[in-house]
């Protein structure tokens, strides 16, 4: 499939330059009328194929940027995901500010329940009083 092709099969002229949005809008709005899961079971392999199709040209589209410049999502999505919050000086210094957070509850969650046990434990000593010298 050649590009003229593609933009033709969004409903763009083929001599048009679409931007990224556009053609998200149309692809979207073309899968929706296509997609294989509206039509009856005897019109699905035709509509299957129509969305294969799009699908493709989409992708043609979307990978054949031109002059535009892309932002590099990937590189950037599995920093964050390997180290944490991104750190604007590229080191992982950045660790600290994710998980100190995450110390937090934890510890606050430890702190709290050893207290809300001892009061417990406290409780019930009080209420079954326990003349045993070996138990506490």
């Amino acid at each position: 499939m050649q590009n003229d092709e593609a933009k033709i099969l969004l409903g763009f002229p083929p001599n048009s330059a679409p931007s990224q949005s556009q053609i998200k809008s149309a692809y979207r709005r073309k899968v929706w009328e296509t997609h294989p899961d509206r039509f009856p079971p005897q019109l699905k392999a035709q509509a299957d194929s129509n969305f294969k199709l799009l699908s493709e040209a989409y992708t043609l589209l979307n990978s054949s940027g031109g002059s535009r410049r892309r932002a590099p999502t990937a590189p950037y999505y599995s920093k964050v995901v390997r180290t944490g919050v991104p750190n604007s000086k590229g080191g992982r210094g950045s660790m600290r500010v994710a998980s100190a957070p995450f110390l937090l509850i934890i510890f606050g969650a430890l702190a709290l329940g050893g207290s809300t046990a001892s009061r417990a434990y406290q409780r019930q000593k009080e209420a079954h009083p326990c003349f045993n010298p070996f138990l506490p």
